[in-house]
């Protein structure tokens, strides 16, 4: 009762039964016999205690009259229905009871004296507006249906959730104003009904005790749990985005409510039919009962063929109420048994989910008690199995969608920017019935900027990464062989000796193209043998030779070590660059929308098309290529300072170059469809990538000297206007300390079929971006985090 009054609302509770003293009234004047007799007397009793009829506010007072209480409620409290219906008295949407029924007091009981009552999600403003909605009903007369399901959760005493839909009868109650009312006028209510949310509004018209709540009312429970928690399940399933956001706890619990088995344990697994392979799913975060650990296993490793033939065929339950028996009564399933049996499982229901005749997988229902689920409570999974089935059926469909994002942005050519228009070639494709050709996707008049940072003398650094793994791997053959020979001299192991001699040196000399396949081959097909047959002599060359294999690479059957240090230089060069200009296309491509794509090979270069036809609904202007080609200037040189940073953590002294093709004339390109790349269109747009293929290992006009260098970014042109306004953009970055004052000038050697190119050459400022303590593992470890 104290808790009622202290919760703050605009009704001030006070319990009183003067409308059933005011029946019992009538019942005595008005009626004779037994009835007349029996109300009279309970008048009686209760005539000593006006509180009674005028109200209580306090539980001393209720519990100095609880017998009384009882009596006066037994037409409404039937003996005979005490054990059966859930009943009490209350006050509505307060948490308030008493006068419980046997029913209601046991469940209350089995839940604990800790457990403390109050309804599902019902809010402090939902509560204060639904008490103001009973005074406009039940005081002015309106009809505002505010009646929403309410549920008590309630534990038994296994721990088990039960559901329990709440009604409430408010025919023993009148609502009385307090000094502190606020008379309600019809305007009040037009503004109240469109404003449930404003609650400052309601305070304003209802202000906290400004109406009494006189009488009381009775509250019904209805064991609703396999509703609601079915409802609780569908909701979850509906609302969640991600399949791994529903916890396995959250998952257990409802279905514990559902089948009311205190241990259940849930369960999923894919199955691919097509492979006959049990997998563990890509994106739940609930376990496989059946793989138990595993990736993934073989269906017939697991089932026999006539178990799995009635899951995967008939796509029925299987339910094995009693693990036990079932292994004893079926040998040729004894290992799936006992793999149920080494997880403590004693009955099981698998569920297939199908859904447009695909077979996802099984819903996996466990129980560490025998008899527990079984073939008759199995049935309860067909009011649930739908929600599953098209909640994973949607996850899978958005996983789809999520590969596919990936092999567009990771495996093909096709860019966001253009991804409109193979969009709607594909929609008008299919308006015409799939019966045409697809069109060509051309793209015209677009400008064209090419870039590319390059790792100078990465041929040169593979070859003596080689021939380093190749000397250290014959130089330790010889030392191995050479011990054998001690302990067994024979002719044999002495022709190997020489030959390997021989091997080293051979790769003192510079390395030929076909060194390294001779070497290897030799190693693998003549050395080993032999190696193998002497593995079964003494402990010594036993450990010698052992100690020898363990150093080999586990594939290859060769020493790697060398050359793995130069792929791992080589590949976080490339991926350190690539994620920068990357990232710094994001910004670019704010400006105006352009097509972008770059390839890794020994460093990074980049394709860049500007033009209105790639992005017809935003207005184009010539503006947009200069901002482009400053843009791409700029990032070029923030290359170069990142490189510079990283390089001292690098295994091998490698040089980078950098360089930038201007190309003023507008060309077109064409999606090939055979390479699934975008290409220049026509002949004379050929022009264009001969001298991209061309230019970085171009001489200076005359000279022996390569018109790239280490420590400078070289700009091709072949038009005035194109120097004039590059070397204002190289003025600018001057002024930002990101390039150097020289800058050379010259002409570029004439190319098969293209003369006339000329260059500018400016020296990079390197910033203070590269710290002693930055590590090779330090930038591993920032890889893997982009």
């Amino acid at each position: 009762m104290e808790a009622a009054k202290q919760t703050k609302g605009p009704l001030v509770p006070r319990l009183s039964f003067h409308k059933v003293l005011e029946a019992l009234e009538n019942i005595a004047n008005n009626e004779t016999g037994y009835r007349a007799e029996y109300a009279q007397a309970l008048l009686n009793h209760a005539a000593p205690f006006p509180e009674i009829r005028t109200g209580m506010d306090n539980l001393e007072q209720l519990a100095t009259h609880e017998g009384l209480i009882r009596n006066l409620l037994a037409d409404l409290f039937p003996t005979a229905l005490t054990y059966n219906e859930i009943k009490a008295v209350t006050l509505p949407f307060f948490n308030f009871t008493f006068n419980h029924t046997e029913r209601f007091k046991k469940i209350l009981s089995n839940a604990g004296a800790d457990f403390d009552m109050a309804i599902r999600d019902f809010s402090e403003h939902q509560f204060y507006v639904f008490c103001c909605c009973l005074v406009l009903n039940g005081y002015y007369g309106y009809n505002f249906d505010f009646s929403k399901p309410l549920f008590y959760d309630i534990p038994d005493e296994q721990g088990i959730i039960h559901h329990y839909r709440i009604t409430y009868n408010a025919d023993f109650m009148e609502i009385i104003p307090t000094e502190k009312a606020i008379a309600i006028s019809a305007e009040d209510v037009t503004l109240l009904m469109d404003n449930f949310e404003d609650l400052e509004l309601w305070k304003q018209k209802f202000p906290e005790g400004s109406w009494e709540v006189k009488g009381f009312g009775i509250v019904s429970l209805f064991d609703a749990t396999t509703e609601s928690a079915i409802s609780n399940l569908k909701g979850n399933l509906l609302i969640t985005e991600e399949f791994t956001e529903l916890t396995k706890d959250n998952v257990e619990s409802i279905f514990r409510s559902i089948f009311r088995i205190a241990d259940l344990r849930v369960g999923f697994t894919e199955v691919n039919t097509d492979d006959n392979l049990f997998k563990l799913a890509p994106f739940i975060n609930i376990k496989s009962h059946i793989l138990n650990g595993l990736g993934e296993m073989k269906c017939d490793a697991m089932f026999c063929s006539d178990s799995l033939d009635e899951i995967l065929q008939d796509r029925k339950y299987m339910v094995i109420s009693d693990v036990e028996e079932f292994v004893k009564s079926n040998p040729e399933d004894v290992s799936f048994g006992k793999h149920l049996i080494s997880q403590d499982i004693r009955s099981v229901i698998l569920a297939p989910i199908i859904k447009n005749n695909r077979f996802y997988g099984f819903i996996e229902l466990v129980s560490a008690r025998p008899g527990e689920l079984n073939t008759i409570n199995a049935n309860k999974l067909e009011f649930i199995t739908p929600f599953i089935t098209d909640t994973i059926e949607r996850y899978y469909s958005e996983l789809q969608n999520e590969v596919d994002a990936i092999i567009q942005n990771e495996y093909t050519a096709i860019h966001h920017s253009v991804y409109w228009k193979f969009r709607e070639e594909a929609l008008e494709h299919l308006q015409r019935g799939n019966r045409e050709a697809f069109k060509d996707i051309v793209f015209r008049e677009v400008y064209p900027l090419y870039g590319q940072l390059d790792v100078r003398g990465s041929s040169t650094a593979r070859n003596d990464s080689t021939e380093k793994d190749l000397m250290l791997q014959v130089q330790t053959l010889l030392s191995v062989f050479r011990f054998i020979f001690e302990q067994e001299p024979l002719p044999l192991l002495e022709q190997h000796i020489y030959e390997l001699e021989s091997l080293e040196d051979k790769l003192r000399d510079p390395l030929k193209a076909d060194t390294e396949a001779t070497i290897q081959s030799y190693i693998i097909n003549e050395v080993h043998p032999v190696l193998n047959h002497f593995e079964s002599s003494n402990t010594a060359v036993k450990s010698r030779i052992k100690e020898y294999f363990d150093s080999l690479d586990a594939k290859l059957h060769m020493v790697y070590q060398s050359r793995k240090d130069f792929d791992r230089t080589l590949s976080a060069i490339n991926k350190q660059m690539a994620a920068l200009l990357d990232k710094k296309q994001e910004v670019a491509q704010a400006f105006f929308p352009h097509y972008y794509e770059r390839f890794k090979t020994d460093g990074v270069e980049h394709n860049l098309y500007i033009g209105a036809s790639i992005s017809p609904k935003h207005q184009y202007n010539p503006l947009y290529l200069n901002n482009l080609r400053l843009w791409q200037l700029q990032v070029m040189c923030e290359m170069e300072n990142e490189y510079y940073r990283i390089k001292p953590s690098l295994p091998y002294d490698l040089d980078v170059t950098s360089l930038i093709l201007v190309f003023s004339s507008p060309i077109s390109i064409r999606f090939r469809m055979d390479e699934k790349r975008f290409d220049v269109d026509g002949t004379y747009n050929a022009r264009y990538e001969v001298v991209k293929k061309r230019i970085d290992k171009s001489n200076i006009k005359g000279t022996k000297e390569r018109i790239t260098q280490k420590g400078k970014i070289t700009i091709v042109f072949s038009q005035r206007k194109e120097e004039n306004e590059y070397r204002r953009y190289i003025q600018f970055l001057q002024h930002k300390g990101l390039l150097g004052n020289v800058v050379e000038t010259f002409d570029v050697e004439d190319l098969q079929g293209v003369t006339g190119l000329k260059a500018l050459r400016v020296s990079i400022n390197y910033g203070a971006q590269t710290g002693s303590n930055y590590t090779y593992e330090d930038l591993l470890k920032e890889l893997q985090t982009k």
